[in-house]
């Protein structure tokens, strides 16, 4: 497996503007006669669509959804970053850039996250070209907010919709050009497989979800933008139809899947009422520039918030780390969080949370103004738990969120199938073990449309133009490998639904493979993965047929995959024996209870390749190097 990461050479500020400098360019003319193949229309997908159609590029785009809008960007919340430094607070491109490596503990390429920093300047001006309603100060320049992992002012928001104003500026670009005819978009179609032809990506094998029908799509270039893969958890706060499936099929195809270990877990989610749910609702992390965090000093103390007094209540937070306080970073959050909970501190009927209260903020600022902040986000609260956040605190716990990992990318953002590019959170290149805040909705657009754009032109510039079909033997065989999987999992008529497994996956990983691991822990889950698969493809009940609608098929097919997926997972939380970031291993810590990182033995990002359902993947292994951002022990304090 080839894991050479095209870094250009040069000081690392200069790197990515003379890589676009020595690119290869296509003439207008022959851009057309290329066919571009776009999976996922959330930011990245959409963005990256849009914006290679305004080039010239002819893009065939499939999203899963009705509409492209549905994408699971729209649930983000809190805000984007940007080192526009209009705080006069001291940002600049080096310093995101510094936050954002040191935020994931070291293990993300240095050449990438500056990229990002860079590009970051570019996508606000886009998004307010296009209309998206940033907050604004009250002389009209852009407002900014706060968010963890920094002591700057660098995140723009749209109060707590920034993902939804964001794509709906991406998805008008889109559908801008779908009108002109330069973006074939294909609704209700997922992506089963990705075709390989002499070791090149030329297309994909679809299904279409209302009709059934399996179909071959071919194209000189794929790009996947599928998002993350927290649903391996079952409960996450990911929308359920999120899953892993189109970028693990792309790794049984010969990508190296990287990192899969680096799940983040987010503190501000409300917690669990019981066991009913079926997923869980975040509270934006934006909330916590305003509230703060606190939780009984007695254990075991069942007082409502109001009764128990200032001084027995204990700011944990701004406790151990006063120089981040409630802004400290989303693992070190939600670590101390699950500390205090599990130390006999929780709060509310299951004393499962934490308190998150704006009592201060309201006597600072007044009502008004916490409502204009975050109004709708209140409102969301009090719809789900039945309590007013402006009269008692918000309860809050963490949940599985982001993914970190995905498919292994070089500069170019390509993987290592050529022709196979990877954007937003289904590639794994910018942030380490950790994700900061607002750097989610920063990634997708600034791959979608600045990076990518730029790299798979690149590519296409060496790509033969003629016409591509999907005549070849290995589309056939991709299809009639998706038929099999469809009989298969139709044939087994068990006993059991597809939720029951995906719950019994779900509770295996969380237990031993969550916010905290341990090998003794991990071994377990290998053990017991292959089990829960056995009695799945023995026991599920799939209802209904293949050539119709049928959401059953949709779901088993999605869980199929998260059981082989999830011993990929363990394998890499298994393998790097030390803790980072959100990887924390119950083996290695500081005696204050932090992450303790090897750099001496792991200091490179785990690549993983696909040898065969069941059997052990084989590890890759790409070096970081640190010359900007020194190797040191991560504190906020």
């Amino acid at each position: 497996m080839n894991l050479d990461a095209k870094i250009p050479a040069g000081p690392i500020e200069q790197k990515w503007d003379k890589h676009r400098f020595d690119m290869k360019l296509v003439n207008p003319a022959n851009k057309r006669r290329y066919d571009v193949i776009v999976v996922g229309t959330g930011l990245a997908g959409a963005s990256a669509a849009a914006t290679m159609a305004e080039l010239g590029y002819h893009v065939k785009c499939f999203t899963f959804h009705d509409s492209a809008r549905r994408a699971h960007s729209i649930a983000a919340q809190g805000g984007i970053n940007s080192a526009k430094n209009y705080q006069g607070d001291g940002d600049s491109i080096f310093r995101l850039f510094y936050d954002t490596v040191k935020g994931g503990d070291f293990r993300s390429r240095e050449a990438n996250v500056y990229r990002l920093a860079q590009v970051s300047l570019n996508i606000i001006d886009q998004a307010v070209a296009q209309g998206v309603p940033f907050a604004r100060e009250y002389g009209g320049l852009l407002a900014n907010r706060s968010f963890g992992g920094a002591q700057v002012s660098r995140t723009f928001y749209a109060r707590g919709q920034t993902g939804q104003q964001l794509l709906l500026g991406a998805y008008q670009a889109l559908k801008r050009q779908v009108a002109l005819g330069m973006v074939e978009l294909h609704t209700r179609h997922e992506m089963l497989d990705v075709v390989v032809v002499d070791g090149v990506a030329r297309g994909i094998v679809t299904r279409d979800l209302v009709s059934g029908k399996v179909e071959s799509w071919a194209g000189h270039a794929v790009v996947l933008a599928t998002g993350g893969y927290s649903n391996v958890f079952f409960l996450s706060t990911n929308a359920k139809g999120c899953n892993v499936t189109a970028t693990w099929r792309a790794s049984k195809r010969g990508a190296g899947f990287a990192n899969p270990c680096y799940t983040q877990i987010h503190p501000t989610c409300i917690p669990p009422a019981g066991d009913y749910q079926s997923k869980l609702t975040l509270m934006s992390e934006s909330l916590r520039n305003d509230g703060r965090i606190w939780v009984p000093k007695e254990a075991g103390d069942s007082r409502r918030a109001a009764e128990i007094p200032e001084g027995e209540r204990d700011y944990y937070l701004e406790r151990f780390y006063p120089s981040f306080g409630n802004l400290s970073p989303r693992d070190i959050s939600s670590r101390r969080a699950k500390e205090m909970v599990d130390t006999g501190h929780g709060v509310g009927h299951m004393k499962n949370g934490v308190f998150l209260d704006f009592k201060d903020a309201i006597a600072r600022l007044g009502q008004d103004v916490i409502a204009e902040r975050y109004g709708n986000l209140f409102e969301m609260y009090e719809k789900i738990t039945g309590e007013n956040p402006y009269q008692v605190p918000m309860r809050i716990y963490p949940a599985p969120h982001y993914t970190m990992g995905g498919l292994w990318v070089d500069y170019n953002l390509m993987s290592t199938v050529p022709g196979l590019f990877v954007l937003g959170e289904a590639n794994f290149s910018d942030h380490g073990a950790n994700r900061l805040g607002a750097s989610a909705l920063m990634q997708g657009l600034a791959d979608g449309y600045f990076v990518a754009p730029m790299t798979v032109g690149n590519y296409l510039a060496g790509v033969p133009r003629e016409p591509v079909n999907a005549d070849h033997a290995a589309f056939r065989d991709a299809e009639q490998g998706v038929h099999e999987k469809t009989s298969r999992l139709l044939g087994v008529n068990g006993s059991k639904t597809v939720d029951e497994f995906h719950i019994e996956l779900g509770r295996l990983m969380w237990e031993k493979c969550g916010m905290e691991r341990s090998g003794a822990g991990l071994k377990e889950a290998l053990a017991k993965i292959p089990e829960i698969r056995e009695r799945f493809w023995r026991e599920v009940r799939v209802p209904g047929s293949g050539d119709t609608l049928n959401q059953s098929l949709e779901k088993a097919g999605r869980v199929a995959d998260f059981l082989e997926f999830a011993e990929v997972m363990c394998w890499d939380a298994l393998t790097r024996d030390e803790s980072c970031g959100a990887h924390y291993r119950v083996e290695h810590t500081t005696p204050d209870g932090e992450a303790k990182r090897d750099d001496e033995n792991f200091a490179f990002s785990s690549v993983w390749e696909f040898k065969g359902v069941g059997e052990k993947p084989e590890l890759h292994k790409e070096p970081l190097e640190f010359e900007y951002v020194k190797l040191s022990t991560r504190s906020y304090k």
